[in-house]
């Protein structure tokens, strides 16, 4: 079954490879359904104001394909960095499979290329081995100087800056393998139909802090909005790839997490919406705001729709709120009996409303598994559907967490949404339309 998308496009679209240079010109055919696409009216927050329109009034010159990360890089304005002053429109179709971890002749690189300093890890492991460091402080000193700086290193080359004013669309195949983008401080971009794999930190630091018996944390997300304003993610598949965490080794009797988010929005960021997208296979998810303590940039914006998504065996954070006022509707959740920890975390000061969601939960996952209560109480949930029956997920979690009772109310009303769907019907609509590929 082939969903509709409100959708319209603008202008028509110029090819010309003289214009073009090195980097491959787009054939119009997939161009005006995909890249000249700008949010409907009224489709989730990234809709408010003067709405989402990406790089659909790019000229022919600035309308390339890409299929290797120099390519990318280079369409998306030059060296790595900030590109927030570059707001020249921009269409890029991603093509194939671009490995990020790879030098500018294209050569794969793997951890090694990167490490700098010293670092290594069996000398990080024998400096900070809790039985030596102890389990008080974080690591300091030379090897933790040496991982910091080899971690920084690897994200210069994986961690890919998109400019204002952009679409980014995958075409045959479309993906980003070892790494991830980054929507910096800059308003207006929409990222379709990709696929994001593996985005894994070389370098993850040991917190012996972090919880009862320390964690493993790194760095890298899939896509980071960080604020930014005016961002469309939309039918795009995010995933460890062949890198799931049960791959990885453990020490300090902790897995080595290589992997942070998906898709995190954060610092500030404002008007986002994440539609159509397939999360799968994934501890961490979606990070809306990452520090209690960020009241200051984050207060009064933090504003994200998810609608149409599909969690597939993720662990938590689908997503886990501070500060902004979300809308998670007709959202499909598939977790596995394993690890699941909660799928909506009501956090710090969030706003958070839940609605029209389907929830199909494995034999010993009650519904009161759903929420999790990281110190906000602002939520508003109705309409959702456990295993095809109609549950008070609010009145599930407090009954059975007498000490951390959520409100019923999230204080504000969603009226950005294209239509809402009966639960019910919402694992057909998701699995079938969900995801890159299905445009």
């Amino acid at each position: 079954m082939r969903l509709p998308r409100t959708v319209r496009t603008v202008g028509p679209l110029f090819a010309s490879a003289a214009l073009c240079g090195a980097l491959a010109c787009v054939p119009s055919a997939h161009a005006t359904d995909l890249g000249h696409a700008v949010l409907a009216a009224k489709d989730g927050w990234a809709s408010a104001t003067t709405g989402t329109t990406g790089g659909s009034k790019a000229d022919a010159a600035h309308t390339v394909t890409v299929s290797t990360r120099a390519q990318l890089v280079a369409a998306l304005g030059g060296k790595n960095s900030g590109n927030g002053s570059n707001a020249t429109a921009k269409i890029i179709y991603v093509s194939g499979v671009i490995d990020l971890n790879t030098d500018d002749s294209g050569k794969h690189l793997d951890c090694s290329a990167y490490a700098t300093g010293g670092y290594s890890l069996p000398a990080y492991l024998a400096a900070y081995d809790p039985k030596v460091w102890g389990t008080s402080k974080v690591p300091s000193g030379t090897q933790e100087d040496a991982r910091a700086a080899s971690q920084k290193k690897q994200a210069d080359k994986v961690q890919i800056n998109v400019g204002a004013n952009t679409t980014v669309v995958g075409v045959n195949g479309g993906t980003l393998r070892g790494g991830g983008l980054v929507v910096k401080n800059v308003d207006n971009v929409i990222v379709r139909n990709l696929s994001f794999e593996n985005a894994a930190d070389c370098f993850p630091q040991w917190d012996p802090t972090d919880g009862s018996t320390g964690n493993w944390n790194s760095e890298y997300d899939a896509m980071t909005v960080y604020g930014a304003t005016h961002v469309w993610v939309d039918h795009d598949t995010f995933s460890d790839g062949a890198v799931p965490d049960s791959s990885l080794p453990s020490y300090f009797g902790r897995i080595y997490e290589v992997h942070d988010g998906l898709l995190d929005v954060v610092k500030g960021a404002d008007y986002v919406t994440s539609s159509w997208n397939v999360f799968k296979n994934h501890d961490k998810t979606n990070l809306i705001g990452n520090s209690d303590s960020a009241s200051a940039t984050d207060a009064g914006h933090l504003r994200v729709t998810f609608h149409h998504n599909l969690w597939q065996n993720t662990v938590q954070r689908a997503p886990r709120v501070r500060f902004g006022q979300v809308d998670a509707y007709n959202n499909y959740y598939v977790p596995s009996a394993g690890d699941y920890e909660y799928s909506l975390g009501v956090g710090k000061s969030s706003q958070l409303v839940a609605q029209n969601n389907y929830f199909a939960l494995p034999s010993g996952i009650t519904a009161a598994k759903v929420l999790y209560n990281w110190g906000g109480t602002a939520l508003t949930a109705g309409g959702n559907s456990v295993n095809g029956t109609t549950t008070d997920l609010i009145g599930a979690w407090n009954a059975a967490n007498s000490g951390k009772q959520l409100g019923t109310s999230a204080g504000w009303t969603p009226t950005l949404r294209t239509g809402l769907d009966a639960a019910n019907t919402v694992p057909a609509k998701v699995t079938a339309g969900a995801g890159a590929g299905h445009l």
